[in-house]
């Protein structure tokens, strides 16, 4: 899809673009789709400015480590095209210039390399945690009918490895009906810091078998082909196989066994602002929320809540929160059912009552709302749940906590639910100024989808807060 194209739809709201904005580049740090080497497989995913989409993809990849084996990540995406800000499921950024033919980008994305200490392979043991660094980059891409050539600098900013890259980049769009497919070639050049954190052996961390070594700088090259599918005017299955070959000082490495790498991808995505673009319109409603709550025993997790086996709130430890949510409608009525869907982005104050310091929690999430009960014509009820992503400043007590004592790392960065059950004030008492105005309760639950995401920090476990609230439609 061509800039020209998005830039004849209707624009973005922009009294949520900023909000929504500043909760994408706070949780910029998101895992790229294909191995090392990334050119933005999911850019041009959505629609028209505005649009935003939720989805998953099952990633498969090969460790280029001795007895590294084959690593499987369960990857929520989160998706945002905005007329200046971005979220491409790889990364959050700014688009500083974008016309049809160029674009410049400034983006945070995460490195997708390393391992992490909990799953290091038997030919790296005793030597130190190679973290997934976290890189600030600059992007510039040049289209034409002939194909996409693109130009990506980046840098560590995560002080894990210091090192910095150079990407150059073809790629070529061909669209056949629903199908489109986009193969790409890419050539990395790394500096030696870089090479060096991944790839290479400290001298503390040298054996008999396993000798001191440093790759230095060199040049990776990688093939990809990425594809999307419209199953409808929403939903998009994606995939994509990319295979990087390592430079040669890398192979050389006495931790390396792999001369190439294969990464394997399979999603789908729903594209909410495709289907109606409410937001865009300055007559759509907007939806205030102000909830306050107080934190579960340990072990009552969201299923036992939203099945009614679990509703006790903490009696020793308790912690609060407090907070705000403003919400606009992507959908209203989707395929003529009772089932809105409202965008929102939330802020919470963390109360953690002096057993750790407080601190805010961000969240954006897209919510779907079932008002078809039998007796709504007379009290309207409405069942929500809200799927995004939440980024703590500081990890909440009740998961520190909980976490230390299981031995499990913690993530501020985390997978957010919300389900709530509301009804209408007005119709309650009788008010038909309050009629949009509904009173209910939620679930504030923060989680590392049972550790089987990288993107969140490989996390089992999380938070869950009983708030009520009321919220007003504006």
């Amino acid at each position: 899809m061509s800039s020209k194209h998005l830039k004849n739809n209707a624009p973005v709201m922009i009294r949520l673009q900023s909000l929504l904005g500043a909760a994408l580049l706070a949780v910029g740090g998101l895992a790229p789709l294909p191995a090392h080497a990334n050119t933005d497989p999911l850019s041009d995913l959505l629609g028209a400015p505005g649009s935003a989409g939720l989805g998953f993809a099952v990633r498969a990849e090969q460790s280029p480590y001795v007895d590294g084996g084959t690593r499987y990540d369960l990857l929520p995406l989160y998706l945002y095209e905005g007329k200046r800000v971005f979220l491409h499921g790889s990364r959050a950024g700014l688009k500083l210039f974008d016309e049809e033919t160029q674009r410049v980008d400034l983006f945070l994305d995460q490195r997708f390399e390393g391992y992490a200490d909990d799953r290091l392979p038997s030919s790296l043991a005793g030597m130190a945690e190679r973290g997934s660094g976290l890189d600030a980059g600059v992007s510039y891409r040049y289209r034409q009918p002939w194909g996409t050539l693109q130009a990506e600098y980046l840098q560590d900013v995560s002080r894990f490895s210091k090192g910095s890259e150079l990407r150059l980049s073809y790629s070529y769009d061909w669209r056949s009906g629903r199908l489109a497919l986009r193969p790409s070639l890419t050539v990395s050049a790394r500096n030696a810091r870089l090479n060096n954190y991944y790839y290479g052996v400290r001298p503390g961390e040298a054996t008999a078998t396993r000798p001191a070594y440093e790759p230095g700088s060199g040049i990776n090259t990688t093939l990809g082909l990425y594809g999307t599918y419209e199953l409808s005017e929403g939903w998009r299955l994606l995939g994509g196989i990319s295979r990087t070959v390592l430079d040669g000082k890398v192979k050389a490495s006495p931790i390396i066994g792999r001369s190439a790498q294969t990464a394997v991808f399979l999603g789908a995505a729903y594209d909410f602002g495709t289907h109606k673009q409410h937001w865009a319109e300055e007559s759509s409603p907007t939806h205030v929320k102000v909830l306050y709550g107080k934190s579960t025993e340990d072990g009552c997790h969201l299923a036992k809540i939203i099945t009614l086996t679990c509703a006790s709130t903490a009696k020793v430890n308790s912690t609060r929160i407090a907070g705000v949510q403003i919400g606009k409608p992507f959908i209203e009525q989707l395929n003529g059912w009772p089932l809105d869907i409202v965008g929102y982005v939330g802020l919470l104050q963390h109360d953690d009552r002096g057993l750790a310091p407080n601190g805010l929690q961000l969240d954006a999430f897209m919510k779907a709302y079932y008002y078809g009960f039998p007796w709504s014509d007379r009290v309207k009820t409405r069942l929500g749940l809200g799927i995004g992503v939440s980024l703590a400043q500081r990890v909440p007590y009740t998961e520190s906590s909980s976490q230390a004592a299981r031995g499990r790392q913690t993530s501020r960065l985390l997978n957010y639910l919300d389900p709530s059950i509301d009804v209408s004030l007005g119709d309650l008492v009788g008010s038909r100024a309050l009629k949009n105005t509904y009173l209910g309760f939620g679930v504030s639950h923060r989680s590392g989808i049972f550790g089987a995401s990288r993107l969140l920090g490989n996390v089992n476990g999380g938070s869950n807060y009983i708030y009520t609230y009321l919220e007003t439609v504006l």
